[in-house]
């Protein structure tokens, strides 16, 4: 936050400020004075050195929006020289997407922006990264636009990152995901007991090689929820809706979806010590 400034500090940061955006913009003093709707004299009165007089209100944002710069800038209450517009828009972003994958490119290009901070990630199923070669080759064998071969190359490619990675990994998955994978149930009806095998004992190697760097907790989704979210840090923030990401990189919207994840880390029903014996346990119920 900018500190509060007294009348004369707040004249002359107004004055830099609007020297500033005025010599930024290509602009003269002339034309500047014909936008906004004022005489030269009054333009050069606003940057001399010697006036210690603000001018007002209308005048401060009429040469804000003809210098595309933010009022509250010129007036040294924001260190953000941008308009509101031009805020939102650098703060807010929608991007296409083909699914629910962590093998999307944009995701991987925002992992590798946030790389050294810590990632959570509420994913829509087992994440891709974790999952075998057999389950990915199942899963992706109805899609048209991407081979399986294609899945799995991109798989290894963000689990060989990760291994290097010196960011800290977070993941909280709904309960009964894990549960209705082991019992092939729902989503993964039809997905063969081996291959359902197969891929618990992997992903109980994968966690035990990994830990503590990689921690997976487990919530119970009668008593709380969670869209598809991604948290790459303080940088930003992704909500996954289907076809799209929103992702959001304001401070107080990137930090109310970390303390949302946050809150499914406290209510989780198995923590991240649990899980090699939760994933043992749904091993021996595979039939």
């Amino acid at each position: 936050m900018p500190p509060i400034l007294n009348k004369s500090d707040r004249v002359r940061v107004f004055r830099e400020r609007l020297a500033t955006a005025l010599q930024s913009s290509g602009s003269s003093r002339a034309a500047l004075a014909r936008t906004i709707g004022v005489d030269r004299s009054t333009i050069t009165q606003m940057l001399a050195e010697d006036d210690l007089r603000m001018p007002g209100g209308h005048v401060v944002a009429s040469a804000a929006q003809a210098l595309d710069v933010s009022a509250d800038w010129l007036l040294g209450l924001s260190d953000r020289p941008e308009p509101a517009g031009a805020l939102l828009d650098s703060s807010l972003s929608i991007s296409e997407t083909g699914r629910a994958t962590g093998l999307d490119d944009q995701i991987f290009a925002w992992h590798k922006e946030a790389e050294g901070y810590k990632i959570r990630h509420v994913p829509a199923t087992l994440p891709d990264m974790l999952k075998t070669d057999a389950v990915l080759q199942w899963e992706y064998a109805p899609l048209t636009d991407r081979r399986p071969t294609e899945a799995i190359n991109a798989a290894a490619q963000r689990l060989d990152w990760m291994r290097l990675s010196e960011s800290d990994h977070e993941m909280a998955l709904a309960l009964h995901e894990l549960d209705s994978f082991a019992r092939g149930e729902g989503y993964y009806a039809g997905l063969g007991a081996d291959i359902r095998a197969a891929q618990l004992d992997w992903l109980r190697e994968v966690y035990d090689r990994f830990y503590p760097g990689l921690r997976i907790f487990l919530f119970d989704a009668r008593w709380v929820y969670s869209a598809p979210v991604t948290v790459f840090g303080p940088k930003m923030a992704v909500i996954y809706m289907g076809r799209h990401y929103i992702a959001f990189r304001d401070r107080d919207r990137v930090r109310t979806i970390t303390r949302h994840f946050d809150w499914l880390v406290r209510e989780a029903s198995v923590s991240a010590r649990e899980i090699p014996g939760h994933l043992e346990q749904l091993r021996r119920s595979v039939v």
